[in-house]
């Protein structure tokens, strides 16, 4: 009966061809954790893409490199500013859709060494040393994103 069960267990394990898994399911939603060289958006959007969850929102840890994004109102668009090798301290944002694909939303507050804080509109950012631990939760409610022409930006529609 050992041999059975061992055989049994080690026959359902993931091998190390595969890697290491990225997400796993969770009584709210789900616990994600990337690795280095790994992008934080493409794989929030690969996760909404696959499990297709009606909206989510999300919040984070870890070490990355980023680019924040500060949206100039006037022109329409974003100023952006790179930060490597930091800390992250804090990731907050949503999971939408828009024409029918995912759209990720996400604000985050990064320090250096110098325990100097920056944050702003994510526009891109990778897992550093070591990984980034992201928290799904999943809302019962599809949410869509629409552009607003006003202010020229995707916003979250919350229905009529």
């Amino acid at each position: 009966m050992r041999f059975l069960f061992a055989f049994l267990f080690i026959a359902a394990a993931p091998s190390f061809a595969e890697g290491p898994l990225s997400y796993v399911k969770t009584p709210t939603g789900y616990l994600m954790v990337l690795r280095q060289g790994e992008n934080v958006l493409r794989k929030l959007e690969e996760f909404a893409a696959k499990e297709n969850p009606p909206s989510a929102s999300f919040t984070g840890m870890g070490f990355v490199s980023v680019k924040f994004g500060f949206y100039n109102f006037k022109n329409k668009k974003f100023e952006p500013r790179e930060f490597k090798a930091v800390e992250l301290a804090s990731l907050n944002g949503s999971v939408a859709w828009q024409d029918g694909k995912p759209s990720i939303h996400a604000h985050g507050v990064v320090a250096g060494k110098d325990f100097k804080a920056y944050g702003g509109h994510i526009l891109d950012m990778e897992v550093g040393t070591g990984s980034a631990e992201i928290t799904i939760l999943v809302h019962d409610k599809k949410l869509e994103r629409k552009i607003d022409e006003t202010i020229g930006a995707n916003v979250l529609q919350l229905g009529k």
